[in-house]
């Protein structure tokens, strides 16, 4: 019975690698829900503070919804783009403001069109198909879709696709490749999302962790 309880009270943080890692990690330690040794490069596929009654795992973005809903990890940080194109069923509790960038519609500069509805019937590369599709069906246009996950920027330079759907920061690698924004499809930043169940179950501890990240984001 005692063990069940302290199994109750341990809240497991999923935290993406990449670009999101770092400014994740450190909020976290600011709100007080560090562990030592908390580093994307740990060969610890499990990090664990015992005495707050945390376990952190570090997932590959894509793959941090999937712990989430399935309830591998309680509670976990990741950009909303990768909730727009997993559509997993979590909660959504926070906007945590950092990570920004936009999803876009990008063709090369010598391709471009009057009109919108110009790029009908064109290839569009982008690791993102399902806002893709769902953003062409919202516009009218017809478009082949593929899927890809390299260098998307690469597509329209061999002839692979006429277009791209792309997450941009600040539009840097896509002047460097001569292409140009002619759509902002959404804005992304970082998310703090729950597993429904754990949102019940452990409602206390989630929203304890989730009051001590709003006063930190409040303070900085």
């Amino acid at each position: 019975m005692i063990k069940d309880e302290i199994k109750l009270d341990t809240i497991t943080i999923a935290l993406p690698k990449g670009k999101l890692f770092a400014p994740s990690r450190d909020l976290l330690k600011k709100a007080g829900c560090g562990a030592q040794g908390l580093s994307e490069d740990s060969r610890k596929l499990v990090i664990k503070n015992e005495e707050a009654g945390l376990s952190f795992v570090i997932t590959k973005p894509v793959d941090l919804p999937t712990y989430v809903e399935y309830g591998a990890a309680d509670i976990g940080v990741i950009g909303k783009d990768v909730l727009l194109e997993e559509q997993k069923d979590v909660y959504e509790l926070l906007d945590l403001g950092f990570g920004k960038c936009r999803l876009m519609l990008a063709v090369p500069e010598n391709l471009r069109r009057d009109k919108l509805t110009d790029y009908a019937n064109l290839r569009v590369a982008t690791k993102y198909p399902r806002v893709a599709a769902e953003f062409f069906h919202g516009v009218g246009i017809q478009a082949e879709i593929i899927n890809l996950n390299g260098s998307i920027e690469l597509a329209p330079m061999v002839g692979l696709s006429e277009m791209i759907v792309d997450i941009v920061e600040t539009g840097r690698t896509l002047r460097e490749n001569k292409l140009a924004e002619i759509a902002a499809i959404h804005t992304a930043t970082a998310r703090l999302i729950a597993n429904r169940a754990s949102f019940k179950l452990k409602s206390e501890r989630i929203h304890s962790i989730l009051d001590a990240i709003r006063r930190q984001l409040h303070s900085d």
